[in-house]
């Protein structure tokens, strides 16, 4: 059997432990989340990755922060205190896609890295 992404796991894990402390079934969150009893439960086991848009479904259904998957995903850095706000603005932004809300973030944080660098 091919060995899973360890940070896969993690999340399916995590959300797991989410749902658990929320009371609800996998089905229920399934529902909530509107995503499929099976695709979720593949989630839970670190047997899929979702997309980024699946994880806010989850995190909204859950009522955490998509940050915080997203995070545990491997999708985003853990942040830097002073680019939280930032982040959170683009995290919140109504108008703009999760793929173009991840491009930005990722953009904004090479750039710090890049200037945090000593040359």
């Amino acid at each position: 059997m091919k060995e899973l992404p360890t940070n896969w796991r993690e999340l399916g894990d995590f959300i797991r432990e989410q749902r658990s402390m929320s009371r609800l079934s996998l089905r229920r969150l399934a529902e909530l989340a509107d995503v499929s009893n099976p695709y979720l439960s593949q989630i839970e086991r670190g047997l899929r990755k979702p997309s980024a848009e699946i994880l806010q479904q989850i995190a909204k259904a859950l009522r955490i922060s998509a940050e915080t998957l997203y995070v545990r995903a491997g999708i985003l850095e853990e942040k830097d205190p002073n680019d939280q706000d930032l982040t959170s603005a683009i995290l919140s932004d109504m108008s703009i896609s999760e793929s173009q809300k991840q491009a930005i973030i990722s953009i904004y944080q090479s750039f710090r890295k890049e200037n945090a660098t000593p040359k």
